[in-house]
């Protein structure tokens, strides 16, 4: 049996925005530079900016961390979850921070299940280049919402994901979905 490549030209965009921002390496450790072009923490610095939580697509940012839809989704609905702190790996995080972050993982969970009602998720964690993590320098956690049929021909054939819902839709959607969770759970 031989290996096929499967092309995956919709990352493009989001590596040469890495390339250009000097994100593609990971940082060193304790650099005072290093989240000074990452997304996430450009995300979590608009903590109580509306706007600037809409524009960045963030659903939630508190003390714990942050969540937002992934602005290259494999599914609709992909959530990223991230500590504040810019860290590379889980042991880098003090005890709580982790603790803290699986809270926002679970509430992911809960969001996406009421919000989409998907037939199952995906939850994992790329740590470093070469296991796949896109910006290996900021730890965040993929909280993926999956469906049967989820791949399917398009994706097979044209190399294309067909995404049902525009980010701006799914933003407006679980935010909303999210306000009513959290005044359901406090």
């Amino acid at each position: 049996m031989s290996t096929e490549n499967l092309w995956a030209p919709w990352r493009m965009d989001y590596l040469c925005q890495l390339e250009s921002s000097g994100d593609l390496d990971a940082p060193e450790l304790g650099s005072e530079t290093s989240s000074s072009t990452c997304f996430i923490c450009d995300a979590v610095a608009g903590k109580g900016d509306s706007e600037h939580a809409r524009q960045r697509l963030v659903l939630q940012n508190d003390d714990r961390g942050v969540i937002l839809l992934n602005r290259y989704p494999y599914t609709n609905g992909h959530l990223l979850i991230a500590p504040i702190a810019h860290v590379m790996e889980l042991s880098d995080l003090e005890s709580i921070q982790r603790t803290g972050l699986i809270d926002l993982v679970a509430l992911s969970e809960q969001l996406l299940r009421v919000g989409l009602n998907p037939q199952g998720l995906n939850v994992g964690i790329n740590i470093g280049r070469c296991a796949g993590a896109g910006l290996p320098g900021h730890l965040h956690v993929h909280v993926v919402p999956r469906w049967g049929g989820d791949t399917n021909f398009m994706q097979v054939t044209g190399q294309v994901r067909v995404i049902p819902q525009a980010l701006e839709e799914s933003f407006s959607h679980l935010s909303e979905t999210l306000r009513k969770l959290i005044d359901v759970l406090h």
